[in-house]
């Protein structure tokens, strides 16, 4: 999955001008930033907490609760992106995170 260019669109609200993109390099470092928007958020409601932590539940329910999240993929060998939709994003956190915690 390393080398594969990723763009996150994402609408966290109802509101059609909450929509962004964020653009990463590869889709792990795109699954790390799915997970940083969800720890700053943690953070900020929370700003008392000093460690945060969290499940894939919470971390679901999270990317649940977002108006519209999909992902584009550099595909090399068509030369163009591939979308994935909110499930495909949480079955590659899902792995990502699991590898995570087997180092």
């Amino acid at each position: 999955m390393a080398g594969r260019h990723t763009i996150i669109l994402m609408q966290p609200s109802q509101n059609r001008g909450s929509r962004t993109f964020m653009d990463y390099n590869s889709i792990n470092h795109a699954l790390d930033g799915i997970c940083g928007l969800y720890e700053r958020k943690i953070r900020d409601i929370n700003p008392m907490v000093p460690n945060i932590t969290y499940d894939i539940t919470d971390l679901y329910n999270f990317i649940d609760g977002l108006a519209d999240i999909s992902a584009l993929v550099y595909d090399h060998s068509i030369q163009a992106f591939l979308p994935y939709d909110r499930q495909w994003i949480k079955q590659k956190l899902f792995q990502h995170l699991k590898k995570l915690a087997q180092r």
